[in-house]
């Protein structure tokens, strides 16, 4: 005897729905940028007050101040680029972290990125004479350190420079030679550091049986 058709012989299968892999259209996502960029900038003025800090303790503490002022100065140099490093290597981690899924080329994109806007900002902020808080210390520890090798003397800012002689203007020529090749060899090494630290925090997609 046929009842006719039972409920059950008209259940339709439901299709599997995978997790669907979220794709950018654009590779460059400013707004986790901007957050590593802040992170960068942060993290290295608290690294460089430490160091300034440091290094005018240890001035201050010294019988003799002017003995050991360049070695000072050096280290305080020395600790500057290390921790624009560090800030840079956290800045891109940061950055790729607050970026989601992504693969390690798109990461090391935006870490790029972020170094080339630390780049630009800071040398803004040097050239403006914009640096907060930092900007007062290091005002500071470079007038400590100035007067220290000076053996305390101060120099009017206002006095006529003297006549200066073919072998000071090849002694400054190279100063700022190696300054330069210092800056080059510094940017190059804080983009390494942003890079790494990006592609430390990318996180790849996951699939989902």
């Amino acid at each position: 005897m046929a009842y006719g058709n039972r409920p059950a012989d008209n259940v339709v299968a439901e299709p599997i729905i995978e997790n669907r892999i979220v794709e950018y259209h654009d590779r460059v996502r400013w707004g986790p940028i901007l957050s590593g960029l802040v992170v960068a900038l942060s993290t290295q003025l608290i690294l460089s007050a430490l160091g300034a800090a440091i290094g005018l303790n240890r001035i201050a503490n010294s019988a003799a101040p002017g003995s050991n002022a360049n070695d000072v100065g050096i280290g305080v140099g020395i600790w500057s680029i290390i921790s624009l490093l560090i800030a840079l290597f956290v800045g891109g981690w940061v950055t790729a972290r607050a970026s989601g899924p992504m693969n390690r080329s798109t990461a090391l994109l935006n870490g790029a990125i972020l170094w080339a806007t630390t780049l630009a900002i800071g040398s803004w902020l040097l050239a403006s004479g914009v640096a907060g808080t930092f900007g007062v210390i290091a005002s500071n520890a470079g007038e400590v350190l100035n007067q220290a090798q000076q053996g305390g003397a101060n120099i009017p800012s206002n006095t006529p420079s003297p006549n200066i002689d073919p072998n000071q203007a090849r002694s400054i020529a190279s100063n700022t030679a190696k300054a330069g090749w210092s800056f080059v060899f510094g940017s190059l090494l804080g983009l390494l550091a942003s890079m790494i630290g990006a592609s430390a925090g990318a996180r790849t997609h996951r699939h989902h049986s």
